[in-house]
């Protein structure tokens, strides 16, 4: 049901669907193929945030580079306050993949794939294994997205209670919500003809382009927005899907900045107090979870995302429209 089911909760604006991926859930999911651990261990993280990169920010506008875009998503001026939410489908996720892995180990046995790696691990998309998989994900994914309105929610009802008035009052409207981590089932052109493909983004985003049929009707004249999240330390991004992203990489582009030191390297070489000092002179307040979170996310972590998204906007495949600074942040 995905978010369906929070609209009928009385979670979600209606508007809000008409600003994300698939309107906020897949059709082709199915719970039965979700197995009973996976479902054990998302019922009780509904509504948070979970570890890793993951995390809600208070942001502020920090540049406008097309404004005509901008508009189109209720940003207006530079100092604007905007709240973006980072997570995915928590614990849930996690075991519907790690539940497939075991699956396809033995399809590939039986089909003769061999792979270097059991993380690539994979079958045949017509095989029962690949369906289950396809079928349980789209469930996985729409659990993702109660997960983030549940927060969407929740953050409305924390400002409005700050500051004395409505999330309405406040204009606390979903500029959009885009997936990640995901493979998704879609049209391209290839070799001059169109074919159907399976999609794979890891570690990317979908960014299709204005007039496509599958983004909202407020954004079909300036393409789908693509929220990009930097550090807890960096600034953020929008951008814009284009027309070459369309061709040239299937509607896709960066999804972030990158690690640049594994979480182990940067428990081992970074310390807790010097990065939460770092952050307090650049006027950011965080609330960690985990002290090791603090460490294992910290700026130094991570390549700089102003170089990888000037990179994607050079290349075309997505196009800059938004900066974002980070002035208040909440991790795992």
């Amino acid at each position: 049901m995905g978010m369906d089911w929070s609209l009928r909760q009385g979670y979600i604006w209606a508007e809000d669907k008409e600003h994300c991926e698939e309107y906020g859930r897949m059709l082709q999911a199915d719970p039965t193929k979700v197995s009973a651990r996976a479902k054990k261990r998302g019922l009780p993280q509904l509504g948070t945030l979970g570890a890793g990169n993951h995390y809600a920010e208070i942001q502020i506008v920090d540049e406008i580079y097309d404004r005509t875009a901008a508009r189109k998503m209720g940003i207006d001026e530079v100092g604007q306050v905007c709240v973006m939410i980072h997570c995915g489908s928590r614990g849930m996720g996690h075991q519907v993949a790690t539940d497939a892995l075991v699956a396809m180990e033995k399809a590939m046995k039986r089909d003769k794939i061999e792979v270097n790696d059991r993380q690539l691990a994979c079958a045949r998309i017509q095989s029962e294994e690949g369906q289950d998989y396809l079928k349980a994900m789209a469930a996985a994914a729409n659990y993702a997205w109660v997960n983030r309105s549940s927060m969407t929610f929740l953050t409305r009802q924390a400002f409005a209670r700050q500051f004395g008035a409505s999330p309405d009052d406040l204009d606390m409207h979903v500029v959009y919500d885009v997936s990640h981590n995901i493979a998704k089932v879609e049209r391209h052109w290839v070799n001059d003809r169109p074919r159907t493909l399976l999609v794979h983004r890891k570690g990317s985003t979908r960014a299709f382009p204005p007039h496509h049929p599958l983004i909202p009707v407020d954004y079909q004249l300036t393409g789908q927005p693509v929220l990009i999240g930097g550090t807890m330390g960096t600034c953020s991004y929008v951008l814009t899907g284009t027309e070459q992203g369309m061709r040239e990489t299937f509607g896709s582009t960066c999804h972030g900045a990158g690690r640049a030191l594994s979480r182990a390297k940067s428990r081992r070489n970074l310390d807790y107090t010097d990065v939460l000092q770092a952050l307090e002179a650049k006027g950011i307040s965080i609330r960690v979870a985990s002290p090791k979170l603090v460490m294992e996310e910290a700026p130094e972590s991570y390549k700089n995302v102003t170089d990888v998204v000037d990179t994607c906007h050079a290349a075309g495949i997505s196009k800059k429209c938004i900066k974002l600074r980070p002035i208040g942040v909440i991790k795992g």
